[in-house]
C-alpha cells in the first residue's frame, strides 16, 4: 500500500490536490491564458475580493475543477453525471463545454457519451462566476495557536464546494487573517455561529473526535413560525437526504437516527414567531431545520423548509407533501424564482419586481453561461445560530453573543 502524502501540519493531501501540483493547465486546454502554470499555482494566486456594501464579491476568473470518479458515478456517461449531479449550469452548457474539449478524463478529451470508470480523473476548466456572499466579518472567538474558534456569519459556506471556492470561510480566513486551518465541525452555508478549525492534524483529530461524542453539548437558537409549545419537546425522527443535488432532507423511517431537544424561550405575538433553544444530540444534515418543520414550526425565514410555494399551506408539517412535487418546485428556487420564505412574504409582497438571487436571462459575453442576480438578505440569512458548545467534563466551553433576531422585540425588516 502506498504511503499517504501529508502536508507540513500532518494533514493528508487528497489525491486531487496532489495532482493539481503536477498538472500543467496547458495540458488540459492549450489555449488557456497562463497555461504554463500548474492548477495548484493558479489557485494559490488567490482571489481579488471586492467589498460592496452588504456583499463580498469575487470577479469572474478561470478555474480548473479536478475530481476523481465517485462510486455512484461509475459506468455512467459524462453528460449524465454533469447534468444530474451539478445544479450550477444547464445541461445545454455541459453538452457544449464537453463537445468543445474543455472536459477531459485522465487528461484526454472526452465526449458526452464517454463512460466514467473507477479511478478516472475528470477535469473541467470553466470561467467561474462565484455568487456574492455577506460582507459581515468572521469574528475570532478564540485562537490558542492550535485551535481556532470563530463566529461564522450566516450566508458563507465553510469550505470550497459547488459554486463557491474563494467565498468560503477557510479561504477568507487565509486572506483576511493569515489563518490556514481545517474545519473540525461544519455548519450549513446559511447557519451562523460557532465553528472550530484546527491548524494541525493532531488537533483536528482530537477536536473532531470530541465533537462526535455525546459528551459534547451543543445549543442553538432558532426563530420559528407560530407559538411553540412550552416544556421540553423531544423530536427523535430519522432523517433521509431526498435530493443531494438540492440539499433537501426529509423525515423518513429509512433515514438515519436523529434526535433534537427543543425549549421555548419566548413568543412574539406581533409577528407570530417564537424563539426556541435547540439541543441536537446527533449531527445530521439540516437536522434542526427539518425537525422544526415536521413539528409545524419551521424556521420562519428558511428558504427551503418555510417556503409555501414548495411545501404548501401547512409547510410540510408531519411530513406532508409529495416528494416528487416538492423536488420539482424546489428546483425552480434560485433559478426561475427567488427564495420566498414565510418571514419575507409580507416584505416582498409590496415590491413591484421580486428581488433575490435567480437567473436574469443574461449571459456572460466571455463564456456564455447564464448569469444570476445578486442575493438579498432573504438569500443570505437564516435564523439558526450555533450559540454554545462545551464538554460535559468541564474542560472547555465556548459561546457567542446572542443574535439580535433572538432577542425580544426584534423587528423583521
Amino acid at each position: 500500500m502506498a504511503a499517504k502524502s501529508l502536508d507540513a501540519n500532518g494533514f493528508k493531501i487528497k489525491k486531487k490536490y496532489q495532482d493539481a501540483k503536477d498538472i500543467i493547465i496547458s495540458s488540459i486546454e492549450p489555449q488557456a491564458s497562463g497555461g504554463s502554470k500548474t492548477i495548484a499555482e493558479e489557485i494559490a494566486s488567490g482571489a481579488n475580493y471586492e467589498l460592496d456594501g452588504p456583499l463580498r464579491r469575487v470577479p469572474p476568473y478561470y478555474f480548473t475543477y479536478l475530481t476523481h470518479c465517485k462510486e455512484r458515478w461509475r459506468n455512467r456517461t459524462l453528460l449524465d453525471i454533469f447534468s444530474k449531479e451539478f445544479r450550477d449550469r444547464s445541461e445545454e452548457y455541459y453538452r457544449s463545454t464537453i463537445e468543445a474539449g474543455r472536459v477531459t478524463i485522465n487528461h484526454s478529451p472526452a465526449s458526452i457519451d464517454t463512460l466514467v470508470r473507477n479511478g478516472d480523473v475528470i477535469s473541467h476548466r470553466i470561467h467561474r462566476h462565484e455568487p456574492p456572499i455577506t460582507s459581515r466579518p468572521i469574528r475570532i472567538v478564540s485562537d490558542d495557536g492550535e485551535l481556532v474558534v470563530i463566529d461564522k456569519p450566516s450566508g458563507i459556506p465553510v469550505h470550497p464546494t459547488g459554486r463557491y471556492y474563494y467565498n468560503t470561510v477557510t479561504e477568507i480566513l487565509k486572506h483576511d487573517h493569515g489563518i490556514v486551518a481545517h474545519s473540525c465541525n461544519r455548519l450549513d452555508r446559511l447557519t451562523s455561529g460557532l465553528m472550530f478549525l484546527a491548524r494541525s492534524a493532531a488537533t483536528a483529530r482530537d477536536m473532531s473526535s470530541q465533537l462526535r461524542e455525546r459528551s459534547v453539548y451543543k445549543e442553538y437558537y432558532a426563530r420559528v413560525y407560530g407559538r411553540f409549545p412550552e416544556g421540553e419537546i423531544n423530536c427523535d425522527l430519522p432523517l433521509f437526504t431526498l435530493s443531494p443535488k438540492l440539499g433537501l432532507n426529509r423525515v423518513s423511517q429509512s433515514g438515519k437516527e436523529a434526535t433534537t431537544l427543543f425549549y421555548l424561550c419566548h413568543y412574539d405575538e406581533s409577528t407570530n414567531m417564537s424563539v426556541v433553544r435547540c439541543k441536537p444530540l446527533t449531527g445530521r444534515t439540516h437536522q434542526i431545520r427539518v425537525h422544526l418543520q415536521y413539528l409545524g414550526h419551521p424556521i420562519a425565514n428558511d428558504p427551503i423548509y418555510a417556503n409555501r410555494r414548495v411545501f404548501g399551506p401547512h409547510l410540510g408539517k408531519n411530513g406532508e407533501g409529495n416528494d416528487e412535487e416538492i423536488i420539482a418546485k424546489l428546483s425552480a428556487v434560485g433559478k426561475t424564482e427567488s427564495a420566498l420564505s414565510l418571514a419575507y412574504e409580507e416584505v416582498l409582497k409590496h415590491q413591484i419586481t421580486q428581488k433575490g438571487e435567480k437567473l436574469t436571462g443574461e449571459v456572460c459575453p466571455e463564456c456564455g453561461t447564464e448569469l444570476y442576480s445578486d442575493p438579498t438578505v432573504a438569500d443570505l440569512t437564516l435564523w439558526l445560530h450555533a450559540y454554545k458548545y462545551g464538554n460535559s467534563d468541564g474542560s472547555w466551553e465556548y459561546q457567542t453573543k446572542v443574535p439580535e433576531w433572538a432577542l425580544p422585540g426584534y423587528v423583521v425588516s
